[in-house]
């Protein structure tokens, strides 16, 4: 069975654990900006996916490491704004991506509702950073991000309370946030070896 249509197969069924809802629970009734996220795995014999890291000139999340992505434009839906935002920041091409389905929505501490969109890309897509935004591109197994025991909880002050995280560490970068929990909830939804 072809990658995509695994992903479409197992995103199509519930997830056995509850997904991450977002860093804030107490604000899931304010207002939210829309924004969708691609989650761009790599069609190869042991899958990838794709994560920038952001620049250190910017003014929010610089040097964070991130899912391409941004907000959603009116008139789009969130595999449109995701596919762009790629485009954008990866050169990503959108007739190359084969998009399988979206999990559920994060919402993050910067009022953002993130819709992250889950895809296949070819092996080797040729990439271009969009260096005002991105510094660099890598990508970790799949496997190795999906896997529990890699998902590491953390905690932190934050607005005076503590707040839980998840940080998943991989050759020396720290993926975490909402990028680690946008993964975590990827993970219980897929259920995979």
């Amino acid at each position: 069975m072809k990658l995509a249509d695994r992903l479409r197969s197992a995103l199509a069924s519930a997830p056995g654990l509850p997904a991450l809802a977002g860093d804030l629970p107490e604000l899931r009734g304010g207002a939210t900006i829309a924004a969708a996220v691609l989650v761009a795995i790599t069609e190869r014999p042991e899958p990838g996916v794709l994560l920038t890291v952001r620049h250190e000139g910017l003014r929010t999340h610089a040097g964070q490491i991130a899912f391409a992505g941004g907000r959603i434009d009116p008139g789009e839906d969130a595999a449109t704004a995701a596919l762009r935002e790629a485009r954008e920041e990866l050169g990503i091409v959108p007739a190359s991506v084969d998009v399988a389905g979206t999990i559920e929505d994060y919402r993050t501490v910067t009022g953002y509702s993130i819709t992250p969109v889950v895809a296949v890309v070819p092996p080797d897509q040729p990439l271009t950073l969009h260096e005002p935004e991105v510094s660099d591109c890598f990508e970790p197994p799949l496997s190795f991000v999906l896997d529990p025991v890699n998902h590491l909880r953390r905690s932190a002050l934050l607005h005076g309370r503590e707040r839980h995280y998840y940080e998943i560490p991989w050759q020396g970068r720290r993926i975490w946030g909402a990028t680690a929990a946008i993964i975590v909830n990827l993970s219980r939804r897929l259920q995979w070896s």
